[in-house]
Formats: C-alpha cells, sequence, structure tokens
C-alpha cells in the first residue's frame, strides 16, 4: 500500500472515530441518566441531610412511565427531592409526566416543586389548574411562597421564586425589583432558619447586586442545561442570559454572599442544538 493510501485510510478512520463519538454522546446525553455527589456547606445543619435535585425533565421518560429515573432516584436515599421547574414544555397537551413522577416519588421523601419558564407559559396556554394538579399529585409548589420546616433536626426555611431577584430594563439593582418580589424576599430572610431558594434561573440572583443584598444561604437551580453542548476543556456552549460559555452554568459557585447550585437538567426542549457531551443529571445534595 502506497503512503497516500494510507493517508486516506488514517483520515477515514479518524472520521469513523469521530462520527462514532458524536453518535454515542448524543445517545448518552438523552439516554444515560448520571447521580453526581455534591456538597453545600452552609454552616448552619449540624446533622446535615441530603436532597435529591433534578430539572428541565421537558416531558422526556426514561422508561415507560419514568420508573427508571425514580429508581436512581430511590436510590440516593434523599431526606427531600426538589424539582426546580421545566418538567413539562409549553405547548405540553398536559401535565401527565410530572405528575406521574410525583406520585412515584412522594412516598420517597417530601417533594418540593418549583416552577419554571415552561411551567408558567404552559399555564398561559390555557392551563390555570397545574399548581393544584401538582399539589394534588403530592408536591409542595413554591412561588414567591416558602415553608418553615425542620429536616433531621435542622430548621430550614424553602422558598421557590422564578423572577429576577432585581430591577429591569437596565435598572438591574435588587432595590429596583418589584414591589412583589421585594416584599417576599425581605419576608423571606426574616429568619435564623437555614434559608434555601429554589429559582429556576440561576441568572435570577447573578446579576447585579442581588447576591451581596439578599440574605439567602442557598440557591438551588437549573434552567440553563449545562451548556446544552459541553465541550471538553471549555466547558459549557450556552446559557440563558448569561449568553455563550457562561460562567455559572454546572455545580457549586460561591458569589459575593450567595452559595448558588445548579444542576445541569435531564433534557432538552427545542433547542437548536441538542445536548452534547452532557448527560442527564439526577444532582444529590449534601446540605451541610
Amino acid at each position: 500500500m502506497n503512503r497516500k493510501k494510507r493517508w486516506i485510510l488514517a483520515v477515514i478512520l479518524i472520521l469513523a472515530v469521530l462520527a462514532a463519538y458524536v453518535l454515542v454522546s448524543l445517545w448518552v446525553s438523552t439516554n444515560y441518566i448520571v447521580v453526581r455527589e455534591y456538597t453545600a456547606d452552609t454552616g448552619k445543619s449540624e446533622t446535615g441531610f441530603r436532597a435529591a435535585v433534578f430539572s428541565d425533565l421537558h416531558d422526556h421518560r426514561f422508561g415507560g412511565d419514568n420508573e427508571k429515573l425514580a429508581e436512581e432516584i430511590r436510590q440516593t436515599e434523599p431526606d427531600v427531592i426538589i424539582m426546580d421547574g421545566d418538567m413539562l414544555n409549553a405547548e405540553s397537551e398536559d401535565a401527565s409526566v410530572p405528575l406521574e413522577l410525583i406520585g412515584l416519588l412522594k412516598d420517597t421523601a417530601p417533594v418540593y416543586y418549583a416552577l419554571g419558564n415552561h411551567e408558567l407559559d404552559y399555564m398561559e396556554n390555557g392551563h390555570s389548574e397545574l399548581i393544584e394538579e401538582l399539589e394534588n399529585a403530592g408536591a409542595v409548589v413554591l412561588d414567591k411562597s416558602y415553608v418553615d420546616i425542620e429536616i433531621n433536626g435542622t430548621k430550614v426555611r424553602r422558598g421557590g421564586l422564578y423572577d429576577y431577584a432585581f430591577g429591569l430594563n437596565g435598572n438591574n439593582d435588587a432595590a429596583a425589583a418589584p414591589d412583589d418580589i421585594r416584599s417576599f424576599l425581605q419576608d423571606f430572610q426574616n429568619t435564623d432558619s437555614l434559608k434555601i431558594m429554589l429559582s429556576h434561573r440561576l441568572d435570577s440572583f447573578i446579576f447585579g447586586d442581588a447576591s451581596k443584598v439578599w440574605d439567602v444561604d442557598l440557591v438551588i437551580s437549573g434552567h440553563n442545561h449545562g451548556g446544552q453542548v459541553v465541550i471538553p476543556f471549555l466547558g459549557g456552549l450556552y446559557g440563558g442570559d448569561q449568553g455563550w460559555f457562561p460562567e455559572y452554568v454546572h455545580g457549586m459557585y460561591q458569589k459575593d454572599n450567595l452559595l448558588l447550585f445548579e444542576t445541569s437538567g435531564l433534557g432538552s426542549d427545542k433547542q437548536k442544538l441538542p445536548r452534547f457531551n452532557n448527560p442527564p443529571e439526577v444532582a444529590v445534595l449534601t446540605i451541610k
């Protein structure tokens, strides 16, 4: 075999390997659930507790009625379960996917559900009964509201907020937040309990001076799908309001006064690019 033919064969083999890598990664990023462990040290819990956190299911089913997903979550033995928004799509015909999943999980641990942009759009599309359905299925729905609970001896105030924790239209100071948001956050932070906020968009707290003003011990988010496409050595490609190659897209961060956690989620809706190098994630968050 002459040198030219060897080069052609080498190029073909390289292209075949790359094509196989892309196809396998696309399949894994849609179907293969990974469970990742994280720790949030808030300094406010001597005993600690475990939270199973997941978001952005987008009506996807991992086997039948999501029994595969439910079993992965059960095996983490969580003290609480957090469904952090976008469990369905704005255009979904019904809420059967999140309702079925809540039914599978409600006996494992208390289920707390934060609304995402797709839930809000779904309700605007003629499904105003969604919150009632979620609550009847067994979840505690939190949006501009909170509950005071105790977990393993730790007093916790758990709240939910989708909206931005600052003003809009160029004035992104926390003091310029709409009256209802500012009033809710002022009330929420008025406690000695461990303060955990479920906020589907991490973007809601990272701009302006929100991370300096609001007294929240831990913000738990999703929304950005881990950057959707994860490029080796560079990270997530795109992240909502943060744009290209976002700084806050997956994992644990400290920003000013806030401890932030963002899961990469389980699926995607109609993004121009599919999830790539980015397997569906169930995050197990040990809060200490």
